[in-house]
C-alpha cells in the first residue's frame, strides 16, 4: 500500500514525504539501504545510507558506498541487521524500476522491498515499511540499463530522500 507517491520536481516533495515518514519512524527503527555503487541508477541506496551516516541522523544505518548490500551479500547483511534489532522496525530503501511515466517518482510504502526484483532476481525481502525512487523504466524485455541513468538524477533523488529522513526525526 501506497502511504506517498510524489515526483522529485514537486516543489513541496520534502513536506510530502515528512509528513508520512514522521509516522512510520519510531524508537526501534533501523534503516536498510539497498543496491550497489557499480550502477550508478543501483548506488541509490547506499548514497542515502552514505548521507544519513554522515549526519546526525539517530538511528542505525545499514548499505553505504563503503559497505554497500546488494545480490551477493544480501543473504548475510539481512541475517546481520535481523539478529543485532531484533525488535526493528525496519525502513528499507531502494531504486526501482517503474513505467516511463513514473521516472522521478518517490514511493513510501507500507511493507518490505523486494530486491532483484526488477532484473529477475529472486532476493529476500526487507522492511516493514520501504522508500524506492523510481530511477528507471523496464523496457519490453523486463530488463534495463543504467547506462542512460545520470548521476546527478540519482544524487538528487538521494539528498531529497535522507532530507525527508533527517526532517523527520
Amino acid at each position: 500500500m501506497y502511504l506517498a507517491k510524489v515526483n522529485y520536481n514537486k516543489e513541496n516533495v520534502v513536506e510530502i514525504l515528512c509528513s508520512v515518514l514522521r509516522d512510520i519512524i519510531n524508537d526501534n527503527t533501523v534503516v536498510v539501504c539497498i543496491g550497489t555503487d557499480r550502477a550508478i541508477g543501483d548506488a541509490l541506496g547506499p548514497l542515502v545510507g552514505t548521507m544519513l551516516k554522515n549526519s546526525d541522523f539517530n538511528f542505525p544505518v545499514y548499505g553505504t558506498l563503503d559497505n554497500p548490500i546488494h545480490a551477493l551479500n544480501i543473504y548475510e547483511s539481512i541475517e546481520h541487521i535481523k539478529k543485532a534489532h531484533p525488535n526493528g522496525n525496519f525502513l528499507a530503501i531502494d531504486a526501482c524500476l517503474g513505467a516511463k511515466n513514473n521516472i522521478g517518482n518517490i514511493q513510501v510504502r507500507e511493507g518490505p522491498i523486494l530486491p532483484g526484483k526488477g532484473v529477475g532476481k529472486k532476493l529476500p525481502q526487507i522492511g516493514n515499511h520501504s522508500i524506492v525512487g523510481i530511477v528507471d523504466k523496464i523496457d519490453e524485455n523486463n530488463r534495463f540499463s543504467f547506462n542512460n541513468v545520470r548521476l546527478s538524477f540519482i544524487l538528487e533523488l538521494a539528498e531529497l530522500i535522507s532530507l525527508s529522513l533527517l526532517l523527520s526525526t
